[in-house]
């Protein structure tokens, strides 16, 4: 799998942002990807040193809409930690 295949999206939320300045990124990634993937991917990505790498399997919400109901999609996130001497993902920098 390419690295593009496995980190879709980052996550931006008020809890990433504050993870930013700690170098902590958070991505939506592949179902079946596990950590040792994300891990190479982001390094292959962004150019950084990752030191770990924690990943949640968020299940769909359930919505309803007039009579019909149903899930929203499953996914996995993974929340990435870079090394003290790594440098910052730069796609992030502005958002710091």
């Amino acid at each position: 799998m390419r690295p593009e295949d496995i980190i879709l999206k980052p996550v931006l939320t008020e809890k990433g942002y504050d993870g930013i300045e700690a170098k902590r990124y958070t991505f939506v990634v592949a179902k079946d990807a596990n950590k040792t993937q994300i891990k190479i991917a982001a390094e292959q990505m962004f150019g950084v040193k990752v030191e770990s790498v924690h990943t949640v399997n968020c299940k769909g919400k359930f919505k309803r809409m007039g009579r019909s109901e149903g899930y929203t999609p499953a996914y996995k996130k993974a929340i990435v930690l870079l090394k003290e001497d790594s440098k910052p993902i730069e796609h992030f920098k502005a958002l710091s």
